[in-house]
């Protein structure tokens, strides 16, 4: 399919309130079937989710029927990377667009982040982006048909279960065993998980286990199930993502059957690697949407508030915050929209070392960003950002979600050396050829 070159105005017209190719800008990522799922998606958040998005995050849970719902809408199962549904499609009454590829997960994404909520996105979608993948590219086909089915319906929910209490972004050193039994059945597994989202709610966990000795050789994926006998989940209060469930769960002597293994025996860290530019690449799509509507609400907020007998807007000083937060995220977007075109492109094996680097840099732009846009929003809007529900509802909830985006996937400061280590690396190989 061809990129558009043109296309009409969508949205609200804000100005940079919306991506580029949105408004006047040609694009060479975008196609005709982009054009036409972003219509049907914004629609969807406009009817579904963003009315209900204040309520939900109160009430820290979202309708279990709401799963259902985005599946027959045609856009949960988009959520899990390229092909469409993670290649489960032919077993799905829903399809997915005329050749589905990362834009069209992208779009998912950034539509959704207009509710400004990053709760509501992490408890409807992020399970499924993170804790499923695992599950459809290296499980068993029973595992993809058992469970890979049930969550892509919006029949069942499932969570990532690598962080604990002592192990975040270093994950070769976490604890949680799995012991195979004598009889050669099934694993016991022991250990606690911490922060994990959607735990609350998941009838199914992608949990990382110690099999074999310490360092990430050690480590391997099991697939455990909220009806195991010993698995017990525990809500935590966070500062952000109120909807999302985050959760600490404790697994004590959980018998879980070999055939629950995901992949091989020890070759789960490799499969968590597999997944994280994807996971971090969310997180980029999903931090700079927020930043972004950080900067329409100020932008919208300006020019309705007057002081000292004129519009906020027509003070320099609150222009010069609105220019500050647009160059930023323009900026950023375009950067993303870069590695979103690789994603498409690369191989995934060759992707999946050449993109690590700049993904985890474009994780730190992005929630750095997010950050930056949250306080000047606040500024704008004053005592209004201040207060939960009103004028400045969306901004006073992301400024509580900043931290969510900044810590979790690999804090900046891990994510900062990870993309100047790999370039180190990158170096090396040219100098050895040379």
């Amino acid at each position: 399919m061809s990129a558009i070159r043109t296309a009409e105005p969508f949205g609200e017209g804000v100005p940079f309130g919306d991506p580029g190719w949105y408004t006047k800008f040609n694009s060479p990522y975008y196609t005709q079937s982009h054009v036409e799922y972003r219509a049907k998606v914004r629609a969807f958040v406009e009817k579904e989710i963003m009315p209900h998005t204040h309520e939900w995050d109160e009430k820290k849970s979202l309708p279990l029927e709401l799963y259902r719902k985005t599946y027959e809408a045609g856009i949960l199962p988009g959520v899990v990377g390229s092909p469409w549904a993670g290649g489960m499609g032919a077993h799905l009454d829903v399809k997915g667009p005329k050749d589905f590829d990362y834009f069209h997960e992208l779009i998912i994404l950034d539509e959704f982040g207009r509710c400004g909520s990053g709760g509501v996105l992490w408890g409807l979608l992020e399970g499924v982006h993170i804790g499923l993948p695992p599950v459809l590219n290296f499980g068993s086909e029973d595992l993809r048909e058992r469970c890979g089915l049930r969550v892509l319906r919006g029949e069942a929910t499932i969570c990532l279960c690598i962080t604990e209490p002592y192990a975040g972004s270093d994950v070769a050193n976490i604890r949680c065993t799995a012991k195979k039994s004598n009889c050669g059945n099934f694993y016991v597994v022991d250990g606690e998980k911490k922060w994990i989202t959607n735990g609350v709610w998941a009838d199914y966990f992608t949990v990382a286990v110690r099999t074999g000795g310490s360092g990430m050789g050690g480590i391997s994926l099991l697939l455990i199930e909220k009806t195991m006998p010993g698995v017990q989940c525990r809500r935590m209060d966070c500062m952000g993502v109120w909807a999302s469930g985050t959760s600490f769960i404790t697994f004590e002597n959980v018998k879980v059957p070999v055939g629950n293994l995901i992949g091989a025996e020890n070759n789960g860290f490799k499969y968590i690697m597999h997944n994280f530019n994807h996971e971090r690449w969310g997180f980029v799509v999903q931090a700079n949407r927020f930043a972004r509507v950080c900067y329409e609400e100020a932008f919208k907020y300006a020019h309705r508030r007057r002081t000292f007998g004129k519009r906020l807007v027509e003070h320099p000083v609150i222009r010069a915050k609105l220019a500050d937060m647009v160059r930023q995220i323009d900026a950023t977007h375009h950067q993303m929209e870069n590695i979103t075109y690789q994603m498409c492109t690369m191989p995934k094996e060759q992707s999946a070392k050449a993109l690590a680097g700049i993904t985890a840099l474009a994780k730190v732009q992005s929630t750095k960003v997010f950050e930056y846009c949250a306080r000047e929003a606040a500024q704008i809007f004053g005592g209004a950002s201040y207060v939960r529900g009103g004028q400045g509802e969306k901004v006073e909830r992301l400024y509580r979600d900043v931290r969510a985006y900044a810590i979790p996937g690999g804090s900046e400061e891990i994510m900062m050396d990870l993309g100047v280590r790999q370039a180190m690396k990158e170096w090396d190989a040219v100098q050895s050829r040379m």
